[in-house]
Parts: structure tokens; C-alpha cells; sequence
């Protein structure tokens, strides 16, 4: 997975006799904190490089060196550590020579007789007069939740600067006229940095037609071989053939993401490839998976019906949850009796939902491929129809109010329903596609007065403190239903 170096430096005193007694101790608090980095976040599936300055900032030259060394090492966010009482205004040049542009952590003790803290709020203080936007954190590092406050803030600054360098893949254009779907070029562009390649779904066909048929043989009995009498041909909508030709579009699009060097992308599908060609949905469940037929794999989030600003969530999803496959669903339909969401639709819910698991075997003994419906995908091919494993998830939303961004946050639950529930209420929408049986934070009328779209997006685990510092950090208005938020200064004055 795509990741961007991370700086560590300390802000000392300026004076000789201070700093000569106390640079020991500083850098030790450095490379600590470093360490729990490091160790954590690889293990989440996160290799970023950590990048720790030579030495603590004890004057002006020093601080220039420093911010100098760092950019060489392509630092793009800095964490900025307090153990003792600093000289604020070095922060300058440190900053400006690093850039001005990256996300800034302060991060100190809570020590009374070396007051770090004292030093942090009046050198972060200086940062914010000016107009930079940054995060505080306070409390030791042998406290578990000022170090997953830490890493969190690591989590959202990883994502926001690594999607700033990206190109998402517009395969087709915006689909039925979704106009949620869209890309905001320049409001996208202001906020986030990324930006988007159309590709029309001409070009997708051809490279189509040249994938090996070997491969796709091969895709299609792994297939077989997972699901069995699961995989429900008709001879009509769901076919050796349909199926192989879903399969080519997979590899055709992963193929051109390869080639023109796109990080994440969405598939407009409706209405020229359902019609005439084949629906989207297991290849956008491929492309969403952490494996194939070649094993284990990154995976690359596709958005169906091209919708740009799902993808985009997605993307953030993915990398502050360490690589996780995410989710993206229809707002279907709520049942109010049973205070239930269900959140369906035909298109790309990642098989790792079925059982939560990297092991393809253990997801699909849950999945069925159904024959597409012909009253909505003439060209055929398969559903991909299952439950969402229970556990805890994290649903959001980028939207746009008269070009502002803002994000819609929430945490959810999959629920595990009794199996003849679950078929009752899957009646009531489509039982051939994938569900998620969720209850949401935040009521009803919460959830309709602030939603922004018909599509809603996810990821399992609780990443909400990540995700508003991502929002924070771009300079995405955060909406959180069901719970109390403190904006930041920045949005207050």
C-alpha cells in the first residue's frame, strides 16, 4: 500500500546550558515514540517510512538544517514532539523550510517539572495565529490512548497525503445522470489534491478482447470450484460465458489502472456495459477483494456506477483502516420497527464482508452468484448475493454544499439476523444482491436531514477520530450523527 514519510523533531531551548543537559533525554523521547510507530502501524498493514531529525532544535541555523534534512527525506507530515520548555518562534524556520503545506502534529508530556506542555501551547499557538491548521495531543507514551491518539492522527495524515498525489480512474462518466456521482474538479482538487482521468468504456472494451483466454479460464473454475452448486447458472443470464466475460472486465480494468498509473477508479457500468456488454458486479467485487485466483492482493477500490465522490470516500476508508477492503451500498431501505437499515445494491460489496476473513474459502462458503436480473442487466452475468458478517463499522459519505465539502460520519453495526428474518426482509428489496443489516448512530430524521447521497460507504472497525482528522486536515467540514463533535478552532472563528 501507497504511503508517505513521517517526521519526527523536537523544538528545544535555545540555551547552550539547557540543551547540552537535556539533548539526551530529548532525542531518547524522539526515537520512543518513533519505535511505537513504527511497530504499530506495521503491523496494521502500514509501512511507512519514519524519519527522525538528526538533532533537537536549539536555534535558527540548527532549525534550518533540520527542515532541510527532513525534505530531502521527503517528509510530508511532521509530528512535532515537546518534552521540555522551548523557544517557540524557532518553529519558522523549521516549518518553512520543511513546507508549509504539511500536517502538523504537537505532541507532549504532561510533565509539571519539565512543562513540554507549556512549550506546545505556546509554539502551536504561533502556528495557528497564522492560519495553520493542526492537531494537539498530550499525555506519556506508556498511556494507551494518547498513543492511539497518535497513531490515529498518523492514520489521517497518511491518507490525506498520499490521496493528494493520486489519479482516480473515471471509467465512463457519471452514471444515470448521478449528478452526487460527479467529480468536483476544483472543490476536490482545493481540499484533497487528487484529481480524475476519463476513460471511456470504448477503451475498456478493447483491452477486453485482448486479455488471454487461459486467464480467464482460470478465473472462472476458481469460481466454480469455490462455490459449486452456489454458482447458479440458468443457460441464459448467467453463463460460462457472461461469467468469463465479467471476469475479462476485471482484468481489463486492472490491467489499464497498471497502465496509466490510476490509484483507484469506479466503473460507470449502466447503461452501456449492463446493456450490451456484461454487469460490473464481480469485477468490481474483485477489484475491491483482498485476493484472486493469483492469491493474496492490495485491494484497489473501485466505486460502482462510476461515483466519484464514493471512491474518494472509499479510498480514505482504505487507508486509514491499514488496507482494509471497503464498502460501498445503496441507502435502501429503513426498517423503522426494528430501528434496521438495510444497505443493499447490486454492485461492488467486497466478499471480505461475507466473513470478515483474507481467506477466500472462509467468505464465499457464504456467497452466491445469482443470474443477473434482465429487467435491469440485459448483457447478463452474475450477482453476488450475501450478508454482511456483525461487527462493528465505520459509514461515510463525501458531499458538497454550493462547492463546500463536507463529510457525513457515523458508526454502525452489522447485525446477524435469524436466517428466516433475514429472508423475509431480503424480500423486500432483492434477495439476489448483497446486504448489510445495520443499525446506525443517529436517528432517522438525523440521518435524512444531513446525508448527501443514495450511496453510502464503509469500513469495518471504528476509525472515526482517524477519519475527522482526516476531515480536519483537508479542510472537510465533518459531520458526525449521533454524537457530540468539537470543531476545530478554524471552523469557530
Amino acid at each position: 500500500m501507497r504511503s508517505t514519510a513521517i517526521g519526527l523533531v523536537l523544538v528545544n531551548d535555545e540555551r547552550p546550558h539547557v540543551y547540552e543537559a537535556n539533548s539526551q533525554e530529548n532525542m531518547a523521547t524522539v526515537e520512543a515514540w518513533a519505535k511505537v510507530i513504527r511497530e504499530r502501524l506495521t503491523a496494521e498493514g502500514h509501512c511507512p517510512s519514519i524519519v527522525v531529525a538528526s538533532q533537537t532544535i536549539t536555534g535558527v541555523r540548527v532549525a534550518q538544517q533540520v527542515g532541510e534534512e527532513l525534505a530531502r527525506a521527503n517528509v510530508k507530515q511532521l509530528i512535532m514532539c515537546y518534552n521540555v520548555w522551548d523557544f517557540p518562534y524557532l518553529v519558522w524556520p523549521l516549518v518553512n523550510s520543511l513546507g508549509r503545506e504539511i500536517p502538523i502534529l504537537s505532541l507532549s508530556n504532561n510533565n509539571g517539572k519539565y512543562p513540554g506542555n507549556v512549550g506546545l501551547l505556546a509554539t502551536d499557538g504561533a502556528l495557528r495565529q497564522a492560519g495553520r491548521r493542526t492537531h494537539r495531543v498530550v499525555g506519556e507514551i506508556e498511556d494507551s490512548g494518547t498513543v492511539e491518539q497518535v497513531l490515529n492522527w498518523v492514520r489521517a495524515s497518511q491518507a490525506i497525503t498520499t490521496i493528494r498525489n493520486e489519479v482516480y480512474g473515471l471509467y465512463g462518466g457519471h452514471s444515470m445522470g448521478m449528478e452526487t456521482g460527479y467529480f468536483h474538479l476544483i472543490p476536490a482538487q482545493r481540499a484533497l489534491g487528487c484529481t480524475a482521468y476519463q476513460i471511456d468504456q470504448l477503451m475498456v472494451l478493447k483491452v477486453m478482447e485482448g486479455i488471454p483466454e487461459d486467464e480467464v479460464k482460470k478465473g472462472r473454475r476458481w469460481f466454480e470450484n469455490l462455490l459449486g452448486e452456489r454458482l447458479c447458472y440458468d443457460e441464459h443470464m448467467l453463463t460460462e460465458k457472461t461469467l468469463e466475460r465479467q471476469i475479462r472486465l476485471y482484468l481489463a480494468v486492472k490491467k489499464l489502472n497498471e497502465e496509466y498509473g490510476l490509484d483507484f477508479c469506479g466503473i460507470k457500468g449502466q447503461r452501456e456495459l449492463t446493456e450490451y456488454v456484461c454487469l460490473g458486479d464481480v469485477a468490481e467485487m474483485l477489484l475491491n477483494d483482498p485476493y484472486d485466483w493469483k492469491g493474496p492482493k492490495e485491494p484497489t477500490v473501485c466505486a460502482t456506477e462510476a461515483d466519484s465522490n464514493a471512491a474518494v470516500t472509499m479510498q480514505l476508508l482504505k487507508y486509514i483502516s491499514g488496507g482494509l477492503p471497503t464498502l460501498f451500498m445503496d441507502v435502501r431501505l429503513y426498517h423503522p420497527e426494528l430501528e434496521l437499515w438495510d444497505l443493499c445494491n447490486s454492485g461492488n460489496h467486497s466478499s471480505y464482508y461475507a466473513a470478515l476473513s483474507v481467506d477466500p474459502q472462509e467468505n464465499f462458503k457464504h456467497i452466491t452468484f445469482h443470474p443477473a436480473l434482465e429487467y435491469y442487466f440485459k448483457a447478463g452475468g452474475a450477482s453476488v448475493e450475501f450478508d454482511a458478517a456483525p461487527g462493528k463499522l465505520t459509514l461515510a459519505r463525501l458531499g458538497f454544499y454550493n462547492d463546500k465539502p463536507y463529510m457525513v460520519i457515523l458508526a454502525a453495526e452489522s447485525l446477524e439476523l435469524p436466517a428466516k428474518q433475514r429472508q423475509e426482509l431480503g424480500k423486500e428489496t432483492d434477495p439476489t444482491w448483497p446486504h448489510v443489516y445495520a443499525r446506525l448512530e443517529g436517528g432517522f430524521r438525523e440521518f435524512l436531514q444531513y446525508f448527501p447521497a443514495n450511496h453510502i460507504q464503509g469500513v469495518a472497525g471504528d476509525k472515526i477520530e482517524s477519519l475527522l482528522y482526516a476531515c480536519e486536515i483537508a479542510g472537510i467540514r465533518p459531520i458526525v450523527l449521533g454524537k457530540d463533535y468539537l470543531p476545530p478552532v478554524w471552523e469557530l472563528v
